[in-house]
Formats: structure tokens, sequence, C-alpha cells
């Protein structure tokens, strides 16, 4: 008969909770899970993630692509105590969204001294300067770690790791650009100069960067990003992702639904009562899904839109808001 096994600690299960399911070894043992019982419960409910650390939740199937980021980037600082989680693992412990669906375990250790590698965590040697991210894991900072995360990327995702980075006030633009600079010697920085000074904050997700990207390279970047639209008597009451303003006076408003914002019935209705009541005979109103943005449709067809309607390049003056007279 097997052996009966004590309830895993209740503290352990709820930090493997904020650790995507993750324990290390060490983390079992300072909770009273000795190596024993350790070894009998990878025999019979744990998976081994890493050398020394455990999925104390299985997955039964793919996780979540959010989940299975933070896992991967858990699971660096997990594998190699004292560690730091270095780029897009870095980024993903900070909050920074626009990752690759995929993310590769990474960390290093602070100093950058060797260790041998505990698969499939890549162990960087670099010296970084770290900081506590959300949650209380090791990362290097929000900037270090887009030194060491662009290089390797595409331009839509880097871009929207910048603008997330920018938008939740992770960093300000001067450390931005400070950034690019020092990421000037590195390999493969050669081919990104131009995306770090394309980065905007007021993208609010990945989703709308990828649509202003396409817009920009078909020829018609928005003239305003988070356009305030105002009732007749001057309130506001909806911010559109993009917009065009028409020189017949109207102006083209594009939306980007994001799956995480338009996905609750309750946020549908709101959606549908917001759009309607931005609809009239001032606008001229596309919607776009995030796949969309992502194929690059988004730029082709606001080009047709603004090609018939004569649009052409000029300033607009800042803080402006779009009051429908309906």
């Amino acid at each position: 008969m097997p052996r009966r096994l004590p309830p895993v600690p209740g503290p352990l299960l709820d930090i493997a909770g904020r650790q995507a399911g993750l324990a290390s070894v060490g983390q079992c043992l300072e909770h009273g899970v000795t190596r024993d019982q350790v070894a009998t419960h990878v025999r019979r409910d744990w998976q081994v993630a890493a050398r020394t650390v455990y999925d104390l939740v299985p997955a039964h199937g793919d996780r979540p692509v959010e989940q299975a980021r933070r896992r991967a980037a858990v699971l660096g600082v997990l594998a190699h105590p004292g560690a730091v989680a270095t780029g897009l693992c870095a980024l993903v412990l900070h909050g920074v969204q626009g990752a690759p669906q995929v993310v590769e375990p990474e960390a290093t250790l602070p100093t950058g001294a060797a260790r041998r590698p505990r698969p499939p965590v890549r162990l960087r040697r670099i010296v970084v300067r770290a900081r506590t991210a959300p949650g209380g894991l090791p990362a290097a900072t929000v900037s270090d770690a887009l030194v060491q995360a662009v290089p390797a990327l595409d331009r839509r995702h880097a871009v929207a790791l910048m603008d997330s980075a920018l938008h939740q006030r992770l960093l300000t633009p001067s450390e931005l650009t400070a950034a690019h600079a020092s990421a000037a010697r590195h390999p493969g920085i050669a081919r990104t100069h131009g995306w770090w000074s394309s980065a905007d904050g007021d993208a609010e997700s990945p989703a709308e960067t990828w649509a202003r990207l396409s817009c920009v390279d078909s020829g018609c970047p928005p003239d305003v990003l988070q356009l305030p639209v105002a009732d007749g008597e001057g309130r506001p009451f909806a911010r559109v992702d993009l917009a065009w303003l028409l020189p017949d006076g109207r102006a083209l408003l594009v939306e980007i639904d994001g799956r995480d914002v338009h996905s609750t019935p309750e946020a549908v209705f709101a959606d549908r009562r917001r759009q309607n009541r931005i609809v009239t005979p001032q606008t001229v109103v596309r919607r776009f899904s995030g796949r969309d943005a992502w194929r690059g449709e988004v730029g082709p067809a606001v080009r047709r839109e603004l090609l018939a309607a004569g649009w052409y390049r000029r300033p607009v003056r800042p803080g402006i808001v779009l009051r429908l007279d309906r």
C-alpha cells in the first residue's frame, strides 16, 4: 500500500500559486517537506520542471499563453538560487506586455559568474543591475532587460515591449533613449536602431502597437493615438485607439479589439453602446481584431479609406478632443 503523504503545506501552495505553480526544493524544505516526500510527490503528482524545481500543479494540456510566459520567467530564477531573471524573462516578471508566445527561461548570476546550467534554463554570463519585480522575484531592470532582449526579437514584439514599458511608466522616454545608447555595441543591435525611436507610450496594448506599425509601413501614420471623444456638451465619453482627421471635417476612427478587453459579455455590451455613440455623420468607424493587427492588415485597409477621402498628413494641435454634435 502506498505510503500516505501529509498534505502539502498551505504556505508552500501559496508560494507556488504566485510562481506559476512552481517551487524549488529549497522552498519545499523551508516549509517542512522533506527530500523523501519531494521524491514521492514527483513519482505521484508533481512534475520536474528543472533540476531542483517542481511543478506542484501540473497542467493538463497546453497552458494559457500568459501563464506559460510567467512560468518560463520564474523557472530561470528558481533553477539557480541567487540568480536574476534577464531579457524577456525579466520583462515578463515586471509585467511588460508584448513578449512572443514562447519565452525561453533565462537568468544570470548578478556578477556574471559561471555555473553549470540546468536545462531548460539558459544561464547567461552577464553582470546586471537587479531589482525586485512584482511577486518578489529578482529581475534585471526594465531598461537592462530591453537591451538584453531586443537584439534577438522581431520589430513588432520589440516595439510592443517598449510601448508597454513606457505606457506603464516602468521607464521614461529618456531612460529608453539611454538604453538604446547602451545597447549600441551589442551584437544584432544594428538592425534595431529605428525601432527604439518609434516607441510610443500611448499604445495601450500590443495589438495597438502592431496596428500603428502597419499604418506607418503603409505610409499613413495615425494623426492621434487615444483620441478623446466628447458629446455635444463637451463631456468626454470615449477614447479611440487610432484616429485620422479628414479634410472634409470628419474623422476616421480605428478601434483594435483586444481579446482580454472585449471578451466578457459586460465588455461586449459596453463596447456596443460606446460604438453606437461614436458612429455619427462626423465619423467613419472601423474595427479590427488583434489578429488583423498582427497580420499587418490594418494599414492597407486604412490607406484605402484615407486615399478615398483625400487625407494628407498635417500637424494636429496637442490635446485635441473630438466633439460630436449628436
